[in-house]
């Protein structure tokens, strides 16, 4: 295992045992909005400020993009690493177990470094650029469903009512209605993740921000799918749009899209 990635995985089991302890006493937990559907609480900043710790701790040079606290630039500003410290915290702070610590490493913009934990399941997802997806260990990869109507999809959709989320509902309706299932974790990081390791076939979603996709994008890459934006192309950064999939369901998710 490569040094970098360990790490990773070190901070992600230090966030996993702060998260698992603040959900024995949901009471105590500060709950704030930060819009609509939106949650923040105590524990996602403590989580945060945990994880960084650590990473700096091994990598005092390095930059961090973390949801809650924003970006911290080192010295070293070609290796950032973005953080999610609990991606799917509307569920946590209602008890529902769909959540997880997102944690990459950027080298000049890529992505080379991912680790993704479930804590309520206590499941580890882990890639490095090159070397495959891991499961707890376990080699993954994406399923082999290739057509639309055998596939099990997975979305996000954003809380804007402007017309272009109108235009995106309406045409994910229609994908949903042609596709064999749909489902909806509340948990972007926790559903890319279910692509990796072929328990969803599909999955995509507008409004994204990095955190909530870089460490999940190389997962699913390593574990042989494909990402991109609604039109195929890799500007899913840029605009927040994101497709990903089996490379076989791949064109019909984009077809929708046209």
């Amino acid at each position: 295992m490569q040094p970098q990635l360990a790490i990773a995985i070190k901070a992600a089991r230090k966030a996993g045992s702060i998260i698992n302890r603040a959900s024995l006493e949901p009471e105590k937990i500060k709950v704030s909005k930060k819009d609509s559907g939106d949650y923040v609480t105590d524990i996602d900043t403590a989580v945060e400020e945990a994880i960084i710790e650590v990473l700096l701790e091994a990598y005092p040079e390095h930059s961090i993009l973390g949801e809650e606290t924003g970006g911290q630039k080192g010295q070293n500003t070609d290796h950032v690493w973005i953080i999610d410290p609990i991606d799917g915290t509307n569920n946590f702070v209602h008890g529902t177990p769909n959540y997880a610590v997102s944690i990459a490493l950027a080298h000049r913009g890529q992505i080379v470094q991912a680790c993704i934990y479930d804590p309520s399941r206590n499941e580890l997802f882990t890639a490095s650029r090159g070397s495959g997806a891991f499961l707890n260990d376990r080699r993954i990869r994406v399923s082999g469903v290739k057509s639309l109507s055998d596939a099990l999809v997975s979305a996000r959709f954003p809380h804007s009512k402007n017309d272009s989320v109108e235009d995106y509902a309406n045409k994910s309706k229609d994908l949903i209605m042609h596709s064999g299932g749909f489902r909806r974790l509340g948990s972007t990081v926790l559903e890319l993740a279910y692509v990796a390791c072929g328990r969803f076939d599909a999955y995509f979603g507008a409004g994204l921000q990095n955190w909530d996709i870089a460490a999940a994008t190389l997962l699913i890459i390593e574990a042989g799918g494909l990402v991109g934006d609604f039109q195929g192309e890799q500007t899913w950064k840029q605009t927040g749009n994101m497709i990903a999939s089996t490379p076989k369901l791949f064109p019909h998710l984009i077809n929708h899209f046209k």
